[in-house]
């Protein structure tokens, strides 16, 4: 229990730090939640600043999951009782929740999908490039980046249900279904913090955005 707290702290303090308000400030002199949809995540960084301070804060935003499902990993080998699934669990909820309230920037932070992103990516590979193409195919046929990130988001729950292999780490004996309620926390925060495009989406009003720029 005591890895499980500790994992939680590093995973919460990695999420916190906000390289959408660091690179903004630094690239463009403004803090981006100050402009646009006032979300620090990529799409209003891509809005708001343009492509290449949008496409460093997205791979930065992904290694943050990277980084603390590989420390998740260390520790797990390191204290051999642990329970190494619960340990990158909750390495990759509180990574998610610190990227969505940096302590570091006043606990108002963004979406969480990309450093989800890279979570998936890392708890299970084939499951996080499935829901990548799936939401890429959304946004690009529908323009709208929430979309395919809420779709997404609902999917990860469902695949993990019939998937079994590609775990990262997976007790022997068991299946991809002691990954459920983790994938569930995960989709929860995150269509929680698109509660506001989900509302807009419902009524037709979502904003859509353009290839062309």
């Amino acid at each position: 229990m005591v890895e499980c707290i500790l994992m939680a702290i590093i995973a919460y303090l990695i999420g916190s730090v906000n390289f959408s308000v660091i690179i903004s400030k630094k690239i463009a002199g403004f803090d981006v939640r100050e402009k646009g949809s006032g979300n620090a995540g990529t799409t209003n960084m891509l809005r708001s600043v343009g492509k290449k301070a949008a496409l460093i804060t997205l791979l930065c935003d992904i290694l943050k999951g990277v980084v603390a499902i590989i420390i998740s990993i260390i520790l797990g080998n390191i204290v051999k009782e642990a329970n190494r699934e619960l340990l990158l669990q909750v390495a990759g909820i509180a990574v998610v929740l610190g990227h969505t309230f940096p302590v570091f920037f006043g606990f108002k932070g963004g979406k969480g999908v990309a450093t989800s992103l890279g979570i998936l990516l890392m708890s299970n590979w084939q499951i996080g490039l499935i829901c990548l193409v799936f939401a890429l195919v959304l946004m690009v046929l529908t323009r709208m980046v929430s979309l395919g990130s809420c779709a997404a988001a609902i999917l990860f729950p469902v695949l993990t249900l019939f998937i079994n292999q590609s775990y990262t780490v997976l007790t022997e004996g068991k299946n991809g279904r002691s990954y459920f309620i983790y994938s569930v926390i995960l989709a929860i925060i995150v269509l929680y913090n698109h509660r506001t495009n989900i509302q807009r989406l419902m009524n037709g009003t979502e904003n859509r955005i353009s290839f062309k720029k």
